[in-house]
């Protein structure tokens, strides 16, 4: 057998779990402990097939709507957020719900509420069909705000009442698009109000400048997320903008196309905020077994947010 090339992986750090994530999966793995199997969850509680399977293995039931939910059973909003008619519905019903919605995309919903109450019209900076977005949106009356995707839509939007106008934005995107788009909108309606703070998140902003400072130094750079993943697609994104252009989304190491790696002496290895460790471990295994592997760490933040359980599961 002919003798392992090298191979320097380079992880990115931060990466992997956020606050909101560990906060979700722990209301579920909670709630399952508190009121037994089965536990209802609406939509993926985060966008990561082995989370999703590993909590449906536990007694979880993932459903899409809540008329699939029998009565009498707890149910679970997902960390992305739900319109207001999920809750207004599950207490029609007298369903027992938890929220484990990220207190940052809440965040963005209050603010969204805010702008609403001081009369103004909302420009919404997103993804259509996202479901942070969906329930970012069902927060307010329909007509009260505008999903603005691209540079295009911010330069050609036209609004009844251009100072009078507010924006807020999804919580996992780029953040030099997102930045091309305020500009944008901030020279075209000066009035416009923003965020009192940055509404893309911590976790998001973090991993991506990690991501930023290891495409400098690598031939190409794997991603641990899912396809429908909005934070771990934008990691992919950056780090060919960046430079690499060997950069791929891979949910875990059996999806490897170890065909594009050939000939590569150096590895990035990242993960979006829904993908936990043991898969980054995974694909340290599967490199290992392929090549002889040193390992580079570069660190850019230390993350210590945490978030509070619902008061129902507080112990």
């Amino acid at each position: 057998m002919p003798d392992k090339a090298n191979l320097r992986i380079v992880l990115a750090n931060p990466r992997g779990f956020c606050a909101g994530v560990d906060r979700a999966i722990e209301i579920v793995e909670k709630a399952i402990e508190k009121y037994g199997a089965p536990v209802y969850v609406r939509h993926e509680i985060v966008h990561n097939k082995f989370v999703v399977d590993s909590l449906r293995a536990k007694g979880a039931i993932f459903v899409g709507e809540l008329d699939a939910v029998p009565d009498g059973v707890p149910v679970i909003f997902s960390a992305h957020g739900v319109p207001k008619s999920v809750p207004a519905e599950a207490t029609r019903r007298d369903l027992q719900y938890l929220d484990a919605t990220c207190p940052l995309v809440s965040k963005v919903h209050r603010g969204a509420e805010r702008h609403h109450a001081d009369g103004k019209h909302i420009l919404l900076i997103g993804h259509a069909g996202h479901p942070e977005v969906i329930g970012t949106m069902g927060q307010l009356p329909p007509g009260s705000m505008t999903l603005i995707e691209t540079e295009q839509d911010a330069e050609t939007l036209e609004v009844a009442n251009p100072d009078n106008l507010a924006f807020v934005t999804q919580t996992t995107l780029s953040l030099d698009d997102t930045a091309k788009i305020i500009a944008i909108l901030q020279r075209r309606f000066p009035a416009i109000a923003v965020p009192k703070k940055e509404d893309i998140c911590y976790a998001t902003t973090n991993r991506q400048h990690a991501v930023k400072e290891i495409a400098r130094k690598v031939d190409a750079i794997l991603v641990l997320g899912a396809p429908n993943s909005s934070n771990s697609n934008r990691l992919v994104e950056v780090a060919q903008r960046e430079g690499c252009q060997k950069s791929v989304l891979v949910e875990r190491a059996t999806d490897i196309d170890w065909s594009q790696l050939q000939g590569i002496t150096s590895l990035g290895v990242t993960a979006g905020a829904s993908a936990p460790e043991i898969l980054v471990e995974e694909v340290l295994d599967a490199c290992r077994a392929r090549y002889n592997v040193t390992i580079e760490n570069v660190t850019l933040a230390e993350e210590t947010v945490t978030f509070k359980l619902p008061r129902q599961l507080a112990s």
